[in-house]
Parts: C-alpha cells; structure tokens; sequence
C-alpha cells in the first residue's frame, strides 16, 4: 500500500484497473492487529481499508537504561521498561513499533527469566515485572 500523489492510493500490485472513488460519500480507514490489509466495498458510495496498526503510538526514545540495554538486549530492555503497568501483547505492539511475534518472543525470553509475570484478564493476557525486573529496569 502507499500513496502515489494527485489523489491516488495503491492498495496492491495487481494488473487490475484502477477502481474511482471519485462517486464516494464514504471511506473509512480502519487499524486492524492483522498481518496484511484488504478493502472492502459496497459500490458505488461505500469504500473502506483495514490495515495493520503498528507503531501509532510508539515514542522512539526507550524508558529503558543503557546497561539493561547492553545487558538483555535494546528491544527486551525496552519492553521491560515500558511494563510499568500491566500491558498486554498488542499494547506493547502498539506503544514499541514491534512485531506482535517479536513482542511474543521477547515476553517469553523475559517470563522465562523470571523478570515478567503473566494472567488472563478477559480475553487478554497481561504481564508486568516481577521483582526481578523492577530491579534490572531500576539498575538495583
């Protein structure tokens, strides 16, 4: 997907005509935690785009401490020291920029080591630190 300019979006590659949105009155943008986006359409006057949501409200400056950083990783360190409240894998996709698989595999990594602790809450899972993890994000 990417922008082309002078009103025109590609949304895949296609050998397809472009479809005119030109006779719409309605186009929504929908963030979706999914892998690849898709459109969906009830011509002539309803067109929408679900894609993935990454990054949207990731700060580029980790919370996390040089020396954890050089110690379990940047990205892991990271993800520990945004844990100062529960959080579950998708808010951390959300806030990091990260892959939800690399979110997973960086919490297994932390919970494995005892720094993170983790339990259902609904239809989430949340983790938080552990004593552990305070005490390496506190450099303690």
């Amino acid at each position: 997907m990417r922008w082309l300019g002078d009103g025109r979006l590609q949304v895949n590659d296609y050998p397809e005509p472009p479809l005119s949105l030109h006779a719409a009155d309605q186009l929504g943008f929908v963030p979706a935690h999914c892998r690849r986006g898709w459109v969906v359409w009830d011509a002539p006057a309803r067109f929408g785009m679900v894609y993935p949501a990454r990054g949207i409200l990731v700060d580029p400056t980790s919370p996390a401490p040089d020396g954890l950083a050089r110690l379990v990783g940047a990205n892991r360190a990271d993800i520990l020291a945004r844990l100062d409240a529960p959080m579950s894998t998708s808010q951390l996709v959300v806030v990091t920029g990260l892959s939800l698989g690399t979110v997973s595999d960086h919490l297994r990594v932390l919970r494995d080591a005892g720094a993170v602790g983790k339990r259902r809450s609904g239809r989430e899972v949340l983790y938080w630190r552990t004593p552990l993890g305070e005490a390496l994000v506190d450099g303690g």
